[in-house]
């Protein structure tokens, strides 16, 4: 496991025990806490671990779990499904090279142009690298500079992306920040995912105190509300869909919403949230 995966291991651990209090885990809440939350010994004591193994974890040590300590980690800190897989997924050891953008299939891109509803193609750093007319009207990724071309980039701090999302882009940019910490913790430490997260604190004030919650989500169809500096009021279903040649690249499908859909479809909760 990389130094930086460890240190995001760490600091996943430290984030969830900080949510838990003695009593919903039925410890007794006794003594002067410093910070709050459950003590670093309470979590081992409910994982059934040594308290300097858990303490190691914690402060990002080269020490490697087993599966069966991590999994009664996710018990003992109450994880949910996905935070429990992010988990499992930041204490494997995978032989990880330097991040190179994805390429599209040639197939593909002609799928996503021949689309008559909005389209586009994203890779593990949510790069847009492919997308149809229909898209371009919406979200003018024709107008934006190659390095430029990135949904959170876009979305966190474009003028014309929260333009888009009035009173909603909060909502819509603390999910996509959840959602991108998954994928981000397992390239850690990558000289194009630390640089993105620069452009990211530079241009969104917000960003760092989401960044810091260590929320984990995971990608959804839903809904979006966008208001168009030309059509207006626009209302979408939208989903998700990986591709076969190469999983890192997902394929993001827009249709009109219907009227009388569950308007909260879209307001699913963070996991952890």
């Amino acid at each position: 496991m990389s130094q930086p995966r460890r240190k995001e291991l760490g600091d996943f651990l430290r984030s969830r025990r900080c949510r838990i209090t003695p009593k919903s885990v039925g410890l007794p809440a006794t003594g002067r806490r410093r910070a709050p939350g459950l003590r670093r010994e309470e979590v081992a004591q409910l994982a059934g671990i040594g308290v300097d193994w858990y303490v190691r974890l914690e402060q990002g040590r080269a020490v490697n779990p087993s599966i069966a300590t991590i999994d009664a980690l996710a018990r003992a800190l109450r994880l949910g499904k996905v935070e429990h897989a992010h988990l499992r997924a930041l204490a494997s050891s995978p032989d990880r090279r330097l991040f190179v953008a994805e390429v599209v299939p040639p197939t593909l891109r002609r799928v996503v142009e021949s689309l008559d509803q909005p389209a586009y193609v994203t890779g593990r750093r949510w790069d847009v690298l492919a997308w149809n007319d229909a898209a371009d009207e919406i979200f003018e990724f024709g107008r934006l500079a190659d390095g430029d071309r990135n949904t959170l980039v876009m979305v966190l701090t474009d003028a014309h992306a929260r333009r888009l999302f009035g009173e909603r882009w909060g909502e819509e940019a603390r999910r996509m920040v959840a959602q991108f910490r998954a994928s981000h913790d397992l390239w850690a430490g990558d000289p194009a995912f630390l640089d993105l997260l620069e452009r990211l604190r530079a241009g969104c004030p917000e960003f760092e105190r989401w960044w810091e919650a260590h929320d984990i989500g995971q990608a959804r169809s839903g809904r979006k509300h966008i208001i168009h500096p030309r059509k207006g009021a626009l209302e979408f279903v939208y989903a998700t869909f990986q591709s076969n040649d190469d999983v890192g690249l997902k394929l993001a499908i827009y249709t009109p919403a219907a009227r009388g859909a569950d308007p909260g479809e879209e307001r699913r909760p963070l996991a952890g949230a």
